[in-house]
């Protein structure tokens, strides 16, 4: 056997090896998605939190694993070029008739980023574009069940539709949860259109998971019409099922996907499919996005990834230091065109941040493992981006090279940033309020404690709860986005400042009590927050409890005594227990 043959058969039994790695991987997220239904058919809510946090971890640990199979065994890291573009003909060869092939083409660059340096990072190596269609995969069961309300009646259908994801657990009243969605339905749509002959109700094969609820998606097709609709089942306080609401907007629907809240558990066997669906009804959406809300965090990196390339090859403009308070950790910039900031941890921070590198990289995993209740951004976490020198702008190249130095190479044209978050942009809340109306400052503030409020039932202490570290939505809704000092809530000792010994103490500028590193003196904020006149009055109207330690120590009494409270990504007056409650 010549060495030509000796090399092609090492490639090809490395591509099988590593297929047997990414489907192992594949088939670990699947059971996640399917115990999903029997913690929520159990209710046991712990499991839910204990499984997101479990299957964020998965992929880098199949990936990992993987590599180092490669190498032991295979001797990988010291194939030659020549068999490593072998290697991935080979690889495609396994993905022809392949469920999931754009994640194995991801899982493949996963890999070789553990083995081979990042000059290989091109698509004779690895898979910078994608080789494998996910167009029209079969799948079993098929992606979406399709029904026909002609045929059997609307009402049976919709029932049937509910029916048809057979929870073990029973419902309250369904044929009172139909009237319901038949109600609001009707609202919606005024009078019931006449049925053409194409009239379907189109709904996804499995629920999709998250916290204390189920979600199923779909759309009604009518024509040239197409109705996009969500329905959210949860349990009532007796522990039976109840459908919570039916949501009729596209814009309401997309907000479910939010990247500021946790991702969904579910059972997919050809996520292009659901993807390819949900965009149906989300157009907005980037697939990227959806991906990264499944649960496939990974994938959603790649596709993020890939369409900011495409974006620089089609815009002029310069990467800038984001506009705003600099902060003594992260050194933020942005590009004007693309809607997203990039945050670096400075080599040094300010005077007044006692942490290291490793401990705000903890804060920031913690973030991605938790509830986020919609109050906090997601962040994607990427290393070793090589970004062209010539877009960014002298005063960043400077302000790089002077805070995080460590983090630089310079290739040729190129600037590499070894470590590297990005979040979605979003207007900071102290901005906001320098110049926003009497109202916007109200509904402002008023969403800015509400923040801090969920954040807290759900066991996070933001730290730091100064303007600048929120952010404004597109929808007016605030969103924390600094971790380096988030807390669980569980850790802070929320303390009185005691009464000083004799009144000349109050006027040094030390503290005449001892502070622990987790001490944290509610009546301490307003010194800090309530500076500006004109969110004095908001903050006191709808927030004054923050000041009190007495909220933060009864938010902490009720975590510890296992209180999960209900958080609901959506308005509370379409809930049904509330738009019926009179009927």
């Amino acid at each position: 056997m010549d060495i030509s043959t000796v090399a092609n058969v090492l490639a090809q039994r490395i591509a099988e090896a590593m297929i047997d790695g990414f489907n192992r991987h594949y088939r670990l997220i699947r059971r996640y998605g399917q115990q999903a239904k029997l913690l929520f058919e159990s209710a046991d809510w712990k499991g839910v939190h204990d499984a997101v946090r479990e299957r964020i971890r998965s992929y880098d640990d199949r990936v990992s694993e993987t590599a180092e199979l490669l190498c032991a065994n295979f001797g990988a890291a010291s194939l030659d070029d020549a068999t490593w573009q072998q290697l991935k003909l080979f690889y495609i060869g396994q993905l022809i008739n392949h469920k999931q092939p754009e994640l194995a083409e991801t899982f493949f660059n996963s890999v070789c980023s553990k083995i081979l340096h990042r000059t290989y990072f091109n698509n004779d190596y690895i898979f910078a574009r994608p080789a494998v269609s996910t167009e029209y995969i079969q799948s079993y069961p098929p992606t979406y069940r399709s029904y026909y309300p002609v045929q059997h009646g609307l009402r049976r259908t919709v029932r049937q539709i509910i029916a048809d994801f057979d929870w073990q657990r029973p419902f309250e009243d369904l044929d009172r949860d139909v009237d319901y969605i038949l109600r609001t339905a009707r609202k919606r749509l005024g009078d019931w259109p006449r049925a053409e002959a194409n009239a379907q109700i189109q709904i996804l094969h499995s629920a999709f998971y998250r916290n204390k609820a189920a979600y199923l998606f779909g759309k009604a097709i009518n024509g040239h019409d197409e109705l996009p609709f969500a329905i959210a089942v949860v349990h009532n306080p007796a522990g039976k099922l109840v459908v919570d609401t039916i949501l009729l907007h596209g814009w309401l629907i997309s907000v479910l996907f939010s990247l500021s809240r946790a991702y969904f558990m579910v059972d997919m066997e050809v996520p292009s499919g659901y993807v390819a669906f949900l965009r149906s009804i989300m157009p907005n959406k980037p697939p990227s996005e959806i991906y990264t809300m499944l649960g496939l965090g990974k994938q959603g990196k790649t596709l993020f990834f890939r369409d900011l390339k495409q974006h620089l090859r089609h815009s002029e403009d310069q990467f800038i230091i984001a506009p705003g308070i600099a902060g003594l950790v992260m050194l933020v910039f942005t590009l004007p065109s693309y809607p997203y900031v990039f945050k670096m941890i400075k080599d040094v921070f300010g005077a007044s941040k006692e942490m290291d590198r490793a401990t705000v990289k903890r804060k920031y995993l913690l973030v991605k493992q938790v509830d986020r209740v919609g109050r906090m951004s997601d962040t994607l976490e990427f290393s070793h981006v090589a970004l062209p020198k010539k877009r960014f702008s002298a005063e960043l190249l400077e302000a790089l090279r002077t805070l995080t130095p460590s983090l630089l190479e310079e290739e040729g044209e190129d600037l590499v940033i070894k470590h590297l978050y990005i979040e979605r942009r979003l207007t900071p809340l102290n901005l906001y309020l320098d110049s926003a109306t009497p109202a916007q400052i109200d509904h402002a503030v008023l969403e800015y404690g509400n923040a801090i409020k969920e954040l807290a039932i759900a066991n996070i202490f933001p730290g730091d709860m100064l303007w600048k570290n929120f952010g404004v939505t597109r929808y007016n809704r605030v969103v924390f986005y600094d971790y380096d000092e988030i807390e669980y809530m569980t850790d802070i000792n929320f303390r009185v400042i005691p009464e000083a010994p004799y009144p000349e103490m109050e006027m040094s500028g030390e503290p005449w009590y001892s502070v622990g590193r987790h001490d944290v003196f509610p009546e301490e904020f307003a010194g800090f927050l309530l500076g500006s006149p004109k969110v004095r009055s908001a903050f006191l109207k709808y927030h004054r409890a923050l000041l009190d330690v007495k909220f933060w120590k009864s938010a902490q009494d009720k975590i510890r005594a296992g209180h999960l409270e209900d958080f609901f990504p959506y308005p509370e007056d379409l809930r049904f227990c509330n738009a019926f409650a009179a009927g």
